[in-house]
């Protein structure tokens, strides 16, 4: 079967978000037009990001704390990494983790603290993509604005070999459309596709297609330029699109607006980036040289990128960023008055509550990280086959270990800092 763009997106990951995140847009769209008489895809899409970052405060605010935590344990974590910065055998690595992690629990925190926003991000920013790319699709009141020509055109004459011609006419080869199906539903969404899809000069060309239909497409036109139209673009054209188009037809205006839209969406995300924490700047320090690497690289790469994408998504990222400084600003207040020994003592119980439900005492992780360090250290001074040996046996001796042993304990903190690694 022909693949329709008006057909909501179905992947197993991003399909639901997808579907969720069109049905809020489509409550704000209803709730902007039955209030204030507002018809506007794109008012609706700032109105749906502001909601979004609203609804992730809570993890910016978590996220904040653990960058300000990990600002206090840099002295800590520089100290252990130049104990072992001359040591590359692997039991000195394995000493190196097995303090860092003791480190961690000592502020009550994990090294992943930074990863749940992140990973909460990205899937909603590609279905998001979906969603304004298919508008109509989620959004019933856009969809309902089509159905005067739908109508008009499907009870036309001959209109599937017409309309066959004018999606060659106007290079629309992304819509596979089959008007000849016999299941009229489909036919009618592949019309909305073309319609929607269709550039601004296919209203022209529409009427010149359907004369008997020249007042329904120009009030079709009419009513979907005031949707779907955002400082004078549509919102799913592609600023290059817009130029490109522009250019030819010396809109110079146009041009400059297209441009603006790469643009805000780079220096707002610079804005964002100088609000943010910053990590540490010592220039041994990976984590930070790749961290500040990614500060300008990410904003630029966006920035080329949203020539690409829809102006939709670029509204989107340029109020997200708008709406994250906002945000920001305020968090830094918060977090500049917080009481950190007081946060870290929450952490820590925490921690040690989640540990308590799964049968492990705190000194248990201490004693084992000790042993550990320990172990390393003598297996260090012993040669190869000495430390072969020892290794076999101690593996030897744990397959075997009595359940209610020290060993068998030992064995479920191993366990547990492995999961809490992965």
């Amino acid at each position: 079967m022909a693949t329709m763009i008006l057909t909501q997106y179905s992947g197993s990951i991003l399909g639901p978000i997808a579907k969720v995140l069109g049905w809020v847009m489509n409550w704000i769209y209803m709730f902007l037009s039955n209030v204030f008489g507002i018809e506007n895809i794109g008012v609706t899409i700032i109105g749906l990001t502001i909601l979004i970052y609203m609804c992730m405060l809570p993890f910016t605010i978590k996220q904040q704390k653990f960058s300000k935590l990990q600002q206090k344990m840099q002295p800590e974590i520089k100290a252990i990494q130049e104990k072992y910065k001359n040591r590359k055998d692997q039991e000195s690595q394995l000493a190196m983790n097995e303090e860092t992690q003791a480190l961690y629990a000592k502020y009550g925190i994990s090294p992943t603290g930074t990863c749940l926003p992140m990973l909460l991000q990205m899937p909603v920013f590609f279905a998001l993509y979906r969603v304004i790319y298919n508008v109509p699709a989620y959004v019933s009141g856009v969809k309902d604005a089509f159905n005067g020509i739908v109508d008009g055109i499907v009870n036309t004459p001959g209109f599937q070999g017409i309309m066959d011609e004018f999606v060659k006419k106007m290079n629309l080869g992304q819509i596979q459309a089959d008007f000849n199906s016999a299941d009229l539903e489909a036919v009618k969404n592949f019309i909305v596709d073309a319609v929607y899809k269709m550039p601004t000069a296919g209203w022209d060309a529409l009427r010149e297609a359907f004369p008997g239909l020249q007042d329904t497409v120009s009030s079709t036109e009419v009513q979907l330029n005031h949707m779907n139209t955002f400082l004078g673009m549509n919102i799913s054209d592609s600023p290059f699109a817009i130029i490109t188009s522009s250019f030819s037809a010396h809109s110079y205006l146009f041009v400059l607006l297209a441009l603006m839209i790469p643009l805000a969406s780079y220096a707002s995300q610079m804005l964002n980036i100088k609000l943010m924490p910053q990590a540490d700047a010592d220039p041994d320090n990976a984590m930070a040289r790749q961290m500040k690497t990614m500060n300008y690289t990410m904003p630029l790469f966006s920035m080329f990128l949203c020539f690409t994408v829809p102006v939709g998504l670029g509204i989107y990222w340029i109020f997200s960023s708008l709406t994250r400084c906002v945000q920001q600003y305020f968090v830094n207040k918060h977090i500049q008055n917080l009481d950190l020994d007081e946060v870290i003592a929450k952490n820590v119980e925490k921690r040690k509550k989640k540990l308590e439900k799964m049968g492990i005492d705190e000194n248990q992780i201490r004693n084992a990280a000790r042993m550990r360090t320990k172990n390393s250290t003598q297996l260090s001074s012993m040669s190869q086959e000495e430390r072969d040996s020892k290794i076999a046996k101690a593996y030897e001796y744990r397959k075997t270990a009595n359940p209610n042993s020290l060993t068998a304990k030992a064995n479920m903190v191993k366990d547990f800092n492995e999961r809490n690694n992965k």
